[in-house]
């Protein structure tokens, strides 16, 4: 009996699939006869000219209503329930500049694409070349020899044709800013490999106060797992985020504030020598193109700049939509260093409070506290935007107190702080807190209310 309950319902879930399936199906043939109209408006590129396509020049407003559209509302189903449809129709209603087209570029383009961002203004002087199909995302040999950005233009239109798609054949410099910066995009992304175009870009970006993510050297790396987000101030083993900066600090005053994505691992190979036309060594400089850009070749694997691309594009769309994402901090503690952090609480317990019975959390809770919780730094960081390497680089600084003097030391209760400010958290009660910093106090009370909900304390 059971059997034949479950085999009905396997029989009329299949049914309804395939009902919906049909549905859009035919939903979408009648939507193939627009792209296909659409299709044969793109515009050829001669020369650097811009690509445009008719109707969807760069300074139209974004359409609004994009997920009232059946086709569309489909494509980006799963995201409107990651989301809701009320974040998903912020990403929608987004505009977003991309420049440089290559392993990271492309494919950071191609997912906000294929999760709804309603505007893309796409940028790169360069064209396809047969070498960089290996990370490129949707580039084909059909492809090589055309600009990258009409490549990616063309083979959006079949991918999401109710995004507005500009792409221009340029190269970013002074006397192009405005025509690429202007039109008050929400977020731009930088995916560019050169010191001084990345340079001049990023400080553009601040100026104008745009929202700014930059790639660094994703080049002679295999690690997928030590990929990070961090403020460009914390980058470490990168040579080219090294390099920027040292200019933007030089060149144009700016300290940090800027979120990069880098990789923790050291570069496993160097440049390439440059050879000539007859196989021998020559200077790579006499055969620039473009003056100050590399023509000497990094090893690349084709799959960490994908990733890159990944994590820039699933950075911005969460941003957009006002998804809250915490970052695990760049000092990762070992499994010691929980043990200290843990035997540290119960020696403190001890001395505070004549016993340690009242602490209700082992090591593994411990980690969960200090990465999830706290992400490695001082629970008075928290509210601190551009935190620097120093401010929490060892665990020797850091300890775990009670929140609430009058509660045993719980997940729910428990904040990180440096050695100096135990003191004098400890001699100050909640309501003092809650007075004379009420933000302060908030943020910690969200946060070790976050803990009871991750471990079904709540109610």
């Amino acid at each position: 009996m059971e059997k034949g309950k479950y085999l009905a319902l396997v029989g009329t879930g299949a049914l309804f699939g395939s009902v919906s399936t049909i549905f859009f199906l035919r939903l979408l043939q009648n939507h193939k006869k627009v792209v296909r109209q659409y299709n044969k408006n793109v515009t050829e590129l001669n020369g650097l000219e811009t690509c445009t396509i008719a109707g969807k020049k760069n300074d139209k407003a974004v359409n609004e209503d994009l997920l009232k559209d059946e086709i569309v509302s489909e494509h980006l189903t799963r995201n409107i329930q990651f989301f809701g449809s009320e974040s998903q129709q912020k990403v929608s209603a987004s505009y977003v500049v991309v420049i440089g087209l290559g392993g990271v570029g492309s494919h950071a383009a191609s997912m906000l694409l294929r999760s709804g961002v309603g505007k893309l203004l796409l940028v790169d002087f360069d064209q396809v070349s047969l070498s960089s199909l290996n990370r490129h995302a949707v580039a084909t040999r059909a492809d090589v020899g055309i600009p990258k950005a009409q490549c990616l233009k063309e083979h959006f239109s079949s991918i999401f044709p109710e995004c507005q798609v500009d792409a221009k054949v340029l190269l970013y410099d002074s006397s192009t800013e405005e025509e690429i910066l202007s039109g008050h995009p929400d977020f731009v992304l930088d995916c560019i490999d050169n010191i001084d175009t990345k340079v001049a870009l990023l400080a553009a970006c601040v100026r104008r106060g745009l929202k700014v993510l930059s790639a660094t050297g994703a080049g002679a790396r295999a690690d997928p797992t030590r990929i990070r987000i961090a403020d460009l101030r914390e980058s470490t083993n990168d040579p080219l985020s090294r390099s920027v900066r040292h200019r933007l600090r030089k060149d144009h005053g700016i300290e940090g504030g800027i979120p990069v994505v880098f990789s923790l691992e050291k570069p496993k190979a160097k440049l390439l020598p440059f050879k000539g036309p007859n196989g021998e060594e020559e200077n790579p400089s006499d055969y620039q193109i473009v003056p100050g850009f590399r023509v000497r070749i990094i090893p690349v694997l084709g799959t960490i700049p994908a990733i890159f691309g990944q994590v820039m594009a699933s950075y911005v769309v969460t941003e957009l939509a006002g998804f809250q994402v915490q970052t695990e901090p760049i000092v990762n503690f070992d499994i010691d260093h929980y043990h200290t952090l843990h035997q540290r609480l119960i020696e403190h317990e001890e001395l505070v409070y004549g016993t340690s019975q009242q602490v209700q959390v082992d090591v593994e809770e411990v980690m969960y506290i200090v990465k999830e919780l706290w992400h490695g730094r001082s629970a008075r960081d928290q509210l601190v935007k551009e935190v620097g390497r120093g401010m929490w680089r060892s665990v020797n600084e850091l300890m775990l107190v009670r929140w609430d003097c009058e509660k045993p030391a719980s997940i729910s209760n428990l904040i990180l702080l440096k050695f100096k400010e135990v003191d004098e958290h400890e001699s100050r009660t909640l309501d003092d807190i809650k007075e004379k910093e009420p933000e302060f106090y908030n943020s910690v009370n969200a946060v070790l209310k976050q803990a009871e909900i991750d471990f079904g304390y709540a109610h």
